[in-house]
């Protein structure tokens, strides 16, 4: 099989409609380590940083629109500012893979995300051409 370990995805199709940071960068933790330490990316031995995002697609329940993004980096990324008047801040995402699991404590499929930049999102002429179409529909 062609496909093996995480899954190249870009933005605009994970959050066709965007997404927004709802919480602080965190450190992951390494839950297979003795201590409490960092956790590392196995295959670029990166730092793993995590953040709260919800996605703004209208149609997604409550307890689906939050999810966790990850990401590597060997600096803390910083949150894009947040929108005037608004507590949040939008974001976009570069370098996104998306890995399946088995959730362990309902054996349902899972997604973890990773991502290697977390940045505001562009605007203009800047906006890549899915997006750029999309405004121009």
């Amino acid at each position: 099989m062609a496909l093996q370990g995480p899954i190249p995805i870009s933005f605009e199709l994970l959050f066709p409609h965007g997404c927004y940071v709802v919480g602080e960068v965190t450190a992951a933790k390494d839950f297979d380590a003795k201590r409490d330490v960092q956790a590392k990316d196995k295959v670029t031995g990166l730092p793993v940083w995590q953040v709260p995002v919800m996605d703004a697609d209208p149609s997604l329940k409550a307890a689906q629109k939050t999810v966790t993004v990850k990401i590597l980096s060997e600096v803390q990324p910083v949150v894009p500012p947040s929108l005037p008047g608004v507590p949040l801040a939008p974001a976009e995402f570069e370098g996104l893979e998306v890995k399946p699991y088995v959730h362990q404590a309902t054996g349902r499929l899972a997604y973890s995300i990773s991502a290697r930049v977390m940045r505001a999102p562009r605007t203009g002429a800047g906006k890549s051409s899915n997006a750029a179409a999309k405004d121009a529909a």
